[in-house]
């Protein structure tokens, strides 16, 4: 039976993700079988299992980090958000029910007991279990239910590390102030904190390092200075991608949709020298310099179509298309470069049809059942294979599939239009094949560097795992597991 350790947030964003992996990663090397795990996790940055559901892409990270295949086992409970107040909600991988919030929370108690037992087969696996947590214990509003968090760690005895983002300002405060708003007996959960994203010279906040001390009488574990190399790992925020933005030669930009999913498809772009990846926010306009435009994934279709145009941005594209400019949807972004989406039964939000765009003479008709799968292809135009994975609904057909985008099997998959120069695909990841990836922007003539995009992500995973041990107790952090 394996030993657990829990990584808690002071708040959202505050690297538990990041410091989870490189836990693992340098627990790893110890010679320890590490397993990630997250109860529940809300994202709509999700990756396949071996298994064939799905799990937020964080902890496909995790997973790569422990060298280990992701299972839906680490991360039992999924949100994915499909509008302001209301989420898909994924029970083991699998799609159980779309809720609002106020369901959602009626339902959430039911849930701990998928968790329990996801974690359960896990430690069975296992010499470790690092758990990651969701937002933050402060939020003592949300605890009489709580499933990711106090409300885990209590249920299930794990022992809690709590970690401050000394970044955004006010740590002292946010550790403090945790120690003073939680239940003693959840505060006895915590065994120590660290501080992350450390900039400038650690010596100088030492009084304030021994002031969190004093008053939480919790120790401290160690400040890890801000990890330059995160940009190169796949971030579960989209605006990640906008602050990795470089000087490049060629321009490809994307749309941030209101509901963008799996947009760490853009993640290999992003480090090619010669791209310069660009971000178009709500209320911006399509660069006039763009050689291509990408339409990412979406989690409601429709919806981000009605954002769309809200913005401008099909006046755009259309507009980047007669200049003989290049577009790229994946997955939602496929479904919205049609003729038309049909939604008879109301699942991707009430029954209805939208207008598409126009620009590939495809029609798409969402349907309950959801293709979940990892997949071997070939590209159609350039013969170069493609590791990458499905997670969509709908069923996409019309004249231009006869020019698929690649063959999966043999079989057709994708459209491209008949000026070749828009492109749709259901294939997620596509951009992490090396040679397709070069293949594609060599026909767009875009350079495109002679490097191995998983090596890299695994040697900026060996970097951050040197960085922890440098700069934590990693020994200290690992004999609080039991």
């Amino acid at each position: 039976m394996a030993r657990a350790l829990m990584i808690q947030g002071a708040g959202s964003d505050v690297g538990k993700s990041l410091i989870v992996a490189g836990l693992a990663r340098a627990a790893t090397r110890r010679g320890n079988r590490v397993l990630p795990f997250k109860p529940q996790n809300m994202s709509n940055n999700a990756a396949v299992t071996v298994d064939g559901g799905e799990i937020g892409r964080a902890q496909a990270l995790q997973a790569q980090a422990a060298g280990v295949e992701p299972h839906t086992d680490m991360n039992p409970v999924l949100l994915k958000p499909e509008t302001d107040v209301g989420a898909q909600i994924i029970v083991h991988g699998r799609r159980v029910a779309t809720l609002r919030a106020r369901a959602y929370a009626a339902m959430k108690p039911s849930l701990m007991a998928p968790v329990l037992e996801s974690f359960a087969r896990l430690k069975n696996r296992a010499d470790l279990v690092l758990v990651e947590g969701a937002g933050s214990p402060a939020e003592v509003n949300l605890r009489p239910a709580d499933i990711a968090n106090m409300g885990f760690a209590r249920k299930a005895d794990v022992p809690v590390v709590l970690v401050g983002d000394i970044d955004r300002g006010g740590v002292i405060a946010q550790l403090v102030g945790i120690k003073a708003v939680l239940d003693p007996e959840d505060a006895a959960m915590i065994r120590g904190f660290l501080i992350n994203k450390f900039r400038g010279d650690p010596s100088l906040f030492e009084d304030g390092y021994r002031l969190i001390e004093a008053r939480t009488s919790w120790p401290g574990l160690g400040v890890l200075p801000y990890f330059a190399r995160a940009s190169e790992l796949p971030a579960e925020d989209a605006l990640g991608l906008a602050g990795a933005r470089k000087a490049g030669k060629c321009k490809i930009v994307f749309l941030a949709l209101s509901r963008i999913a799996n947009f760490d498809d853009l993640d290999p772009l992003k480090l090619e020298p010669d791209v310069d990846l660009v971000m178009v926010r709500p209320g911006e306009v399509i660069p006039g310099d763009a050689k291509l435009v990408i339409l990412p994934g979406s989690k409601s279709t429709r919806g981000d179509l009605a954002f769309l145009r809200a913005q401008g941005w099909d006046i755009d594209l259309l507009a980047h298309h007669r200049r003989g400019g290049h577009v790229l949807g994946v997955c939602g972004g496929y479904q919205m470069l049609g003729r038309r989406v049909t939604d008879p039964e109301g699942i991707d939000g009430p029954a209805g049809e939208t207008p598409g765009l126009g620009l590939i003479d495809v029609t798409t008709v969402m349907t309950p059942s959801k293709t979940l799968a990892r997949v071997k292809a070939v590209h159609a135009a350039t013969n170069r294979p493609i590791e990458a994975y499905e997670i969509h609904i709908g069923h996409t057909d019309g004249p231009d599939r006869a020019r698929p985008f690649a063959l999966l099997g043999g079989a057709s998959e994708g459209a491209v239009s008949s000026d070749g120069r828009v492109y749709g695909s259901y294939l997620h990841g596509l951009f992490a094949s090396d040679s397709f990836r070069k293949a594609f922007l060599a026909q767009l003539n875009i350079p495109a560097a002679d490097q191995q995009y998983r090596a890299r992500v695994d040697s900026a995973l060996d970097s951050l795992a040197d960085y922890i041990d440098a700069h934590l107790d990693v020994e200290g952090l690992l004999s609080l597991a039991r």
